[in-house]
């Protein structure tokens, strides 16, 4: 294991993240509190509780783990696209790192920077609500979780983009739809049939539930199946990398 070059990796990608401080970390914040002034206030004063949890409450998971998409997605995606936009993607294939090396400085860099952000969050919700969390070690699990998934996912995004057009495609018109529409702010049991089931296949259903389990102890799905789906999720996008560093997919043409 060539740990000097992960290292710097790692180091230089963690080093853009302080150079964009207040993008990264303020702006979070401040959409964070309006999102509790909108949902929890205007919205939240005509919603008792849902299952036993106040409205404000309920959505703190919700929001973690849409800002946790985005900014695993955003971050991992950005990271390995530049150097295909500026050339020394050539420099970084020939040097003496492999691609799990690769994947360990880059992924590691944008998933430490979405769990950063995702505590901040949830540091700031607690200004706004009483919050309880029923089972840490499975919220901590989850975040990690859900944030090494989606910058694998991220990192195939820079890998396929031949733009910055298509770099923001995903997020905006895949990612944050299903987000609201998987739970984040409502629970699915909430739906009638057939849009109940129809949601069972929106796979940020199972991230939103099983994050929200770890909260409250409760799910719209079992926290078994919850993690079994992002496992596998995982495991899918790590087979895809590899596959596109076997075939050099867009990264040698």
């Amino acid at each position: 294991m060539n740990l000097h070059g992960v290292s710097a990796i790692y180091v230089f990608e963690m080093a853009r993240f302080k150079r964009t401080i207040w993008q990264s970390v303020v702006t979070p914040v401040i959409t964070t509190a309006l999102y509790f002034i909108v949902f929890g206030g205007a919205i939240g004063s005509r919603i008792e509780n849902i299952d036993g949890v106040s409205y404000g409450s309920f959505i703190v998971p919700g929001l973690i783990m849409l800002t946790l998409l985005t900014q695993s997605l955003s971050n991992a995606s950005f990271g390995i696209y530049f150097p295909k936009f500026t050339g020394t993607i050539y420099e970084l294939l020939s040097a003496p790192v492999s691609t799990l090396e690769m994947l360990l400085g880059y992924v590691g860099a944008a998933a430490t920077k979405s769990m950063l952000i995702g505590l901040i969050i949830l540091g700031t919700a607690t200004f706004f609500v009483d919050l309880t969390i029923a089972h840490p070690l499975m919220m901590v699990t989850f975040l990690i979780l859900t944030s090494v998934t989606f910058s694998l996912f991220g990192f195939i995004i820079g890998i396929w983009a031949k733009g910055f057009e298509q770099l923001s495609l995903v997020p905006a018109l895949l990612i944050t739809p299903l987000t609201f529409l998987g739970g984040a702010f409502y629970s699915i049991d909430m739906l009638p049939e057939p849009w109940r089931t129809v949601s069972l296949f929106n796979p940020v259903v199972y991230l939103v539930s099983g994050f929200r389990w770890s909260f409250f102890g409760q799910g719209d799905v079992a926290v078994g199946v919850s993690l079994g789906v992002t496992f596998a999720f995982l495991m899918l996008c790590a087979g895809l990398i590899a596959w596109m560093f076997k075939t050099g997919y867009r990264l040698k043409a």
